[in-house]
């Protein structure tokens, strides 16, 4: 009988220390879902081809290209997805002059938590206006002297953190270097780690 009593008594206690650490870890996830730190989205792009980029310097300045980009987007946290409050947008510059832009993403998309989706850029012109002047002519003459030139591209959005009120003004910078090519030729790739622009220390801006 006192075995019985015992083995009772204990069997009791490490059921309610079980429940106790169920009830505390509850409390721990739904302390870090709600109101613990995020951890910030990563933006790569994994590879880039350039088969075309020519100036046309008359009557004014335009771009002929042919330009793909593969780019990824991670969401790191591994309880809160993200949902786009806009759509996400690319903005393609040379020399700090804009040329183009893509939509990456449709305002409505999510992205769960630990996931990645890899989305393929294809941007194409025969002639598009672009204001280099004489400084960025000259700057594009001496890349195409190498048959490398520097494009970047900037990633901006806003999203919503999943289980948070706030939402969040979302940029990165993409500075790229690509190899012009032939169609079809394989060219390396050095993968890129986009740069995400900060505000007041913060990785992105909270919009209430």
């Amino acid at each position: 009988m006192y075995d019985f009593k015992e083995g009772l008594k204990n069997g009791c206690l490490w059921f309610g220390l079980a429940v106790g650490a169920i009830v505390i870890t509850g409390i721990v996830l739904i302390a870090v879902i709600f109101g613990g730190p995020l951890r910030k989205i990563k933006v790569t792009v994994d590879d880039a081809s350039l088969t075309r980029f020519a100036l046309i310097t008359t009557p004014a300045s335009e771009l002929a290209y042919n330009l793909s980009v593969t780019m990824k987007v991670r969401n790191p946290n591994w309880a809160i997805g993200i949902k786009h409050d806009e759509a996400l947008m690319a903005a393609y510059s040379f020399d700090d002059q804009q040329f183009d832009r893509a939509q990456v993403a449709d305002k409505g998309e999510k992205l769960g938590a630990r996931k990645t989706v890899v989305y393929r850029l294809v941007t194409n012109s025969d002639g598009q206006n672009v204001a280099l002047g004489n400084a960025g002519e000259a700057e594009f003459k001496k890349q195409n002297a190498t048959g490398i030139f520097e494009v970047q591209v900037k990633l901006t959005g806003k999203f919503k953190y999943k289980l948070r009120k706030t939402k969040c003004e979302f940029s990165a910078k993409c500075p790229l270097k690509i190899q012009l090519a032939s169609p079809g030729a394989n060219v390396a790739f050095t993968k890129v780690d986009c740069e995400l622009e900060k505000n007041d220390d913060k990785y992105c801006k909270m919009v209430y």
